[in-house]
């Protein structure tokens, strides 16, 4: 593939992404993998992080998906990685995807199950970081609001009655 093609959609690591993007950016659209480690990883690959994502080779595009699946292989820092001191395995993890949708809901479920501050609140559904919660966070819609379209709604089927 010449440099002059180039591809308006790429699949990697099974997401497709926008291939009129520059590369970091581009890859900003894998869950998981931020800006930052974008340039990380085509500095590690000595791949100018101006050219556009649909612009690669293929084995570009290996390349990189190998770096972001095997970051410390690739000279990558660990404290680059996106689950630091995994619980676990107690190792430096870079997690994508699903796994890392999968390893939040397994963190949340252990701090439920230990019962801790932030287990309570997010069992009880409340708000978890000390946000306020007096006036915000609340689950239902402003009742006002319901009532008086609850009242219009009515006033109508009567007038239509009539």
């Amino acid at each position: 593939m010449s440099q002059q093609e180039l591809r308006l959609i790429v699949r990697l690591l099974n997401v497709d992404l926008d291939g009129g993007k520059k590369l970091p950016y581009a890859l900003a659209g894998i869950k998981g993998v931020g800006i930052p480690f974008g340039y990380a990883v085509a500095r590690a690959l000595n791949i100018d992080p101006d050219i556009r994502l649909g612009q690669l080779t293929d084995q570009q595009l290996a390349a990189i998906e190998d770096v972001i699946k095997n970051p410390g292989k690739h000279g990558i820092p660990s404290w680059m990685y996106n689950r630091r001191r995994d619980p676990v395995t107690g190792r430096d993890l870079h997690l994508t995807g699903a796994d890392l949708d999968l390893a939040i809901k397994e963190d949340i479920q252990r701090e439920m199950r230990i019962k801790s501050w932030r287990g309570v609140r997010h069992a009880l559904g409340l708000k978890v970081r000390g946000q306020r919660t007096r006036t915000t966070g609340r689950k239902t819609g402003p009742v006002g609001v319901v009532r008086r379209a609850a009242e219009a709604a009515a006033k109508e089927k009567e007038a239509s009655k009539k």
